[in-house]
């Protein structure tokens, strides 16, 4: 019996989507900082700033259970406090860009190749940051967490992704996603998206199984989407 080989898929993309936190920003100085704040606010104890990154890139709300070991209740509640802080704060601290990264974000844009953002970053939050940066409008869908985080496990995020690009008649044959922690692969892989991780962000070499391919640098990203 002959065995099939799968083949990879590649380029050109009918769509792309990006993971925006450890991707196309360094969220964690940000994210850190209010995670501090809300954490003494509460009145518990904060870990070192090493410790805290562990949040970066996850659903918040599992962080808060995860690495603060609070339960659902206490969870719920400091997640209302970092949202304020968040709100408050403003994009600025989540927009530092990677260099380079917003020049392909535009180029994809202006290629004509569908952009989405597929982010566990609440959603009003990422279409700030977007904005902040100028580039929203390059984006045809913008996903993120919901408010109240009943949408924040990046399959569940990924899934309604694709389906607002499926109502506005996006070509969804040839996907690919973009992302730096395993919670990417594993959200996209759910619903069969190949993911390209790229070094630069909050994960460890492990968390790339599963990846089609792994990225050094934007000049290497950019070969991979254009």
């Amino acid at each position: 019996m002959s065995r099939v080989t799968r083949q990879t898929p590649t380029k050109p993309w009918s769509c792309i989507l990006f993971d925006l936190d450890g991707t196309i920003t360094d969220s964690a100085p940000g994210i850190i900082g209010r995670l501090s704040r809300t954490l003494e606010a509460l009145g518990r104890p904060v870990p070192l700033p090493a410790e805290l990154v562990a949040f970066v890139g996850p659903p918040i709300l599992d962080g808060f259970r995860d690495v603060a070991d609070m339960n659902p209740q206490e969870a719920a509640e400091a997640l209302q406090v970092y949202r304020g802080l968040a709100a408050t704060d403003g994009p600025q601290g989540d927009a530092t860009v990677y260099p380079g990264m917003l020049g392909l974000v535009k180029a994809i844009h202006e290629a004509g190749v569908p952009l989405a953002l597929a982010t566990s970053k609440s959603e009003v939050q990422a279409q700030r940051v977007l904005e902040h940066l100028g580039i929203a409008d390059c984006f045809d869908v913008v996903c993120g967490s919901s408010e109240d985080e009943t949408r924040s496990a990046k399959k569940d995020v990924v899934e309604e992704a694709l389906r607002r690009l499926r109502e506005q008649g996006v070509d969804l044959s040839n996907l690919v996603m973009v992302g730096d922690r395993e919670h990417d692969v594993e959200g996209a892989g759910h619903h069969g998206v190949p993911v390209v991780m790229v070094e630069w962000g909050y994960g460890s070499p492990a968390e790339a199984v599963g990846a089609i391919a792994v990225v050094h640098s934007v000049e290497q990203l950019r070969d991979k989407l254009l």
